[in-house]
């Protein structure tokens, strides 16, 4: 199970008037965990005000780079990202754990494939692992970006993504979405919905020859895409999502594993596995979740955003039931395979044996 280490801040760079771009060292000893595949995220923690936050920001670094590279735009009100933005410095540590995530597909260099990416705002960082990665490692694949900002000032990595234009010509395209400033053609100006995209299918992007598609961004408009790639013939299979943050629910609640169980009692016996080691408690069934029941038995389960989205609390149901809230991480196969977000699953049965090992 995933233990937090120190990082060393080797540099930080001023990416826009409000985001930086860290550069990131683990100690000799904990580099070989820090391998990461291309569109992973690094999950961080710091005290702020005698209360411990979790803040879970992704690599934009590809895999030939030789480095960790995390970009944080500043959030309003955020204080993680506002002390990111504002006080690390070079010398600093923070604590992380080893890179996780499943936004990424499976280089084959041998392969000829054509990815289609969505991005809006910091949700290029990454896409842009990604797209740095596909072509430098899959030399007949490539790529096109549609990148969906405010305004040119507010566009993370615009010259990192005009050098790799350069670099491998033809191979990489990018188009700019500006919702407040205006272009030279109209269709690259105002928000990205349901009519622009049909254009775009329409007049720059042939929908046939995508084989995978990335999207990563706010999520209407993630939402809106999705929609609209799966109306041009693409299929979920095809579409790979990452998201942080969320404003509805996800999927509809599942039972997890179909037993026949008590409900009578209001409390649930629960049993724990975490690094081979198993712990025992018991806990009211009234909603809450088994990762906050876990932690409120001093045990140090993987966590980070709490709201069903990035998959760091993982974990499986080997007995009993349980219900999810809110499931954005999980594939329909993993579900029944008996997978859970510990963040967002309450106990319906008297016993539930649940395990982050497996």
């Amino acid at each position: 199970m995933s233990r937090f280490s120190s990082l060393e801040v080797t540099d930080v760079r001023r990416e826009t008037r409000d985001a930086v771009v860290l550069t990131l060292k683990p100690d000799p000893a904990d580099a070989e965990a820090f391998a990461f595949t291309q569109g992973q995220y690094l999950t961080f923690r710091r005290m702020f005000d005698q209360e411990e936050l979790r803040r879970s920001y992704s690599i934009c670094a590809g895999l030939d780079e030789g480095c960790l590279k995390v970009g944080i735009k500043c959030v309003e009100g955020g204080a993680f990202s506002t002390w990111a933005n504002e006080e690390l410095k070079v010398g600093d540590h923070i604590d992380a754990m080893p890179p996780a995530g499943r936004f990424f597909t499976q280089i084959d260099p041998a392969a000829e494939k054509t990815y289609l990416a969505f991005a809006g705002g910091s949700g290029i960082t990454p896409v842009l692992s990604i797209i740095k990665t596909v072509l430098a490692r899959e030399p007949k694949s490539n790529v096109t970006l549609v990148y969906a900002n405010r305004q040119v000032s507010s566009i993370m990595f615009r010259e990192e993504l005009e050098d790799l234009k350069n670099m491998y010509l033809g191979r990489l395209s990018v188009i700019h979405i500006l919702k407040s400033e205006g272009q030279e053609i109209d269709l690259f100006t105002g928000r990205i919905d349901d009519e622009k995209l049909d254009a775009l299918f329409n007049l720059w992007i042939e929908a046939d020859s995508v084989d995978t598609a990335f999207i990563c961004g706010p999520e209407p408009m993630m939402l809106t895409i999705a929609d609209n790639l799966r109306k041009h013939g693409i299929s979920d299979e095809q579409i790979k999502f990452e998201l942080f943050a969320t404003s509805q629910p996800g999927r509809a609640r599942k039972q997890v594993v179909s037993k026949e169980a008590s409900v009578t009692r209001n409390s649930c016996a629960v049993s724990v596995t975490l690094d081979g080691a198993t712990r025992s408690f018991t806990m009211p069934k009234d909603g809450n979740s088994i990762l906050e029941a876990a932690i409120a038995n001093n045990m140090d389960a993987p966590f980070s955003c709490k709201a069903g989205v990035c998959s760091t609390c993982r974990a499986r149901v080997l007995e009993g039931e349980v219900e999810m809230a809110v499931n954005h991480a999980l594939e329909d196969y993993e579900v029944k395979a008996g997978y859970v977000l510990s963040c967002q699953c309450a106990p319906v049965s008297d016993k539930v044996v649940l395990s982050y090992d497996e």
